[in-house]
């Protein structure tokens, strides 16, 4: 695939440093996705269930906090790592996390393939709708790495994405199903928006793909949560 006309780093920040308000929706923030409620539910439910000693987490891509926020309605205190390219995304997700939770919040603001965090630290990692933003096939192995030296031994890390396909016909299929479920949300102007920031900002892979590399970098245990046409909830246990 050729990358080479995809939205850079610093114009994917400046589209969500001006997204704030919509993100800060639980309901409606990621109305884009399908089943968005389901999968933030299924993977902090996740979370709990295989790491019910949690004390700290990190939240990737946390946009204006949302999934942080989901998980702590079943987990208090969190000791809460924010990350987030976007400065007003994090002050947003500080202001909502910092008052539900007794617990440290901190902010980082990077790129998650650069940030500088610490080793076996993190009994929870999440990435909502963030890992699609990855390009090549080295970008996402060194990432999944990266994120499995992160994880505590006993930890989990938990995703919810858009996702591609690796059969043709199936990526057809599943890419008409998701056009339709956009014009029933906001009619073909809506449609015809989505689908153009995705083609100017995404790259996603195969939930398929996914789950391998989560295997091959280490990970113990990898599970499936949810997909419905384009989007899939799933984990990994290290």
């Amino acid at each position: 695939m050729d990358y080479t006309n995809k939205s850079t780093i610093e114009e994917i920040e400046n589209r969500f440093d001006n997204d704030v308000e919509r993100f800060s929706n639980l309901v409606t923030g990621q109305q884009a996705t399908i089943d968005a409620p389901l999968a933030m539910d299924l993977i902090t439910q996740a979370a709990v269930a295989t790491t019910p000693a949690m004390r700290r987490i990190l939240d990737v891509g946390c946009g204006a906090g949302n999934n942080t926020l989901k998980l702590l309605q079943l987990v208090s205190p969190l000791d809460c790592d924010l990350l987030d390219l976007s400065q007003p995304m994090l002050d947003r997700a500080r202001q909502r996390v910092s008052a539900v939770n007794s617990g440290r919040v901190r902010t980082i603001k990077a790129d998650i393939r650069n940030a500088k965090l610490e080793s076996n630290i993190y009994d929870v990692v999440i990435a909502a709708a963030v890992l699609h933003h990855l390009r090549d096939e080295s970008d996402w192995r060194l990432l999944f790495r990266k994120l499995y030296h992160h994880i505590a031994p006993g930890g989990s890390l938990w995703i919810t994405d858009l996702v591609f396909h690796e059969i043709p016909a199936v990526q057809d299929l599943m890419w008409g199903r998701y056009a339709n479920y956009l014009r029933e949300v906001g009619g073909p102007d809506y449609q015809e928006k989505v689908f153009g920031y995705i083609a100017k900002e995404d790259s996603p892979r195969p939930a398929t793909f996914q789950l391998d590399l989560l295997r091959e970098v280490g990970f113990s245990k990898v599970d499936l949560l949810h997909k419905n046409s384009c989007f899939a909830a799933f984990g990994a246990l290290k």
